[in-house]
């Protein structure tokens, strides 16, 4: 194969430059590097790493992370790191890159925790958040203020949605609730740390008394909502905590517990400024709405709405 067709992913460039994926990101965040989406990873070609490896070997790869765009990088549009699971980010992202605002969305598939965290050390643009807070029974806020402690941010709601446990089809051992999850005669799928779906157990399990040493299957793990639902589907457990629209897909029997909120947090910066009123008119759309709706499962009742923000 010719060096003209290698493609590398992103912990590849962070091995060759000595840095790390952090690192990567960022550059592509200020279009010091060009990339581009197979599925769902990110591809560098071996000839844009090599441009960008002239543009910058006078001045080493730390400055050139940190750097601000030259006058050229203007006149391209701006990456803007959108990160979250649900597939309605999907049609949210499309619909921004419609607009007139010179920026171009790229898609990470990242738990709601670890997505606050990666906006946090200024890996991403926009985050979704559905965090549960079993001390205040509330949703995401909580975790905003204390984790961007300092920072101005905004929170808006995208969508509500039921979360809930997957049980198989008729449920056949009557799985009514977060009690049923330390019987001895249940075992569960667990979802990564870091997502939703996991922290809503533990604060659960917390609330119940239920020691995570007590669930038969708490740290098996898979990474997506569809994951811990197609586990079910094929006999791997019995129980999985997800989202209605996981349930239906895989034609499974669904126990809705929680309504919980879905919600979009950006940073309050003068870069995002017009990005927030863009977005809070893209989430106002019927376009958008209609959309959404044709998938069914969501609320879209506080859609667009202002949760919280800073001033």
């Amino acid at each position: 194969m010719s060096d003209h067709n290698i493609s590398y992913t992103i912990e590849e460039v962070a091995a060759l430059l000595k840095v790390s994926k952090l690192t990567v990101y960022d550059l592509i965040k200020k279009n010091e590097l060009t990339s581009y989406r197979v599925g769902r990873q990110m591809r560098v070609d071996s000839t844009d790493l090599e441009s960008y490896k002239l543009r910058t070997k006078n001045r080493g790869v730390h400055q050139a992370a940190h750097s601000n765009k030259d006058s050229n990088n203007l006149l391209n549009p701006r990456t803007f790191v959108i990160s979250g699971q649900d597939i309605a980010l999907d049609l949210l992202a499309k619909q921004l890159e419609k607009e007139e605002m010179n920026i171009r969305p790229l898609r990470l598939y990242t738990g709601s925790l670890n997505s606050l965290i990666s906006m946090y050390q200024n890996q991403c643009d926009l985050v979704s958040l559905h965090l549960f807070d079993g001390d205040t029974g509330t949703y995401n806020i909580p975790y905003v203020k204390k984790i961007m402690t300092g920072i101005p941010f905004i929170v808006i709601n995208f969508l509500s949605r039921w979360a809930g446990l997957y049980v198989q089809k008729g449920n056949p051992k009557n799985i009514s609730g977060w009690m049923d999850l330390n019987r001895d005669d249940i075992s569960i799928i667990n979802r990564e740390k870091g997502a939703g779906a996991r922290v809503l157990l533990d604060e659960q399990l917390r609330i119940h008394g239920i020691r995570s040493v007590e669930v038969n299957g708490y740290s098996l793990e898979e990474t997506s909502h569809l994951a811990v639902a197609a586990a079910i589907k094929g006999e791997k457990a019995d129980v999985g905590i997800g989202i209605e629209h996981a349930a239906k897909i895989t034609d499974l029997d669904f126990i809705p517990l929680i309504k919980e909120r879905y919600d979009l947090v950006l940073l309050k910066t003068e870069e995002n400024a017009a990005i927030i009123e863009k977005l809070k008119e893209t989430l106002s759309s019927s376009e958008l709405k209609k959309e959404l709706k044709m998938m069914g499962d969501y609320d879209l009742t506080e859609t667009g709405k202002v949760i919280f923000e800073t001033f």
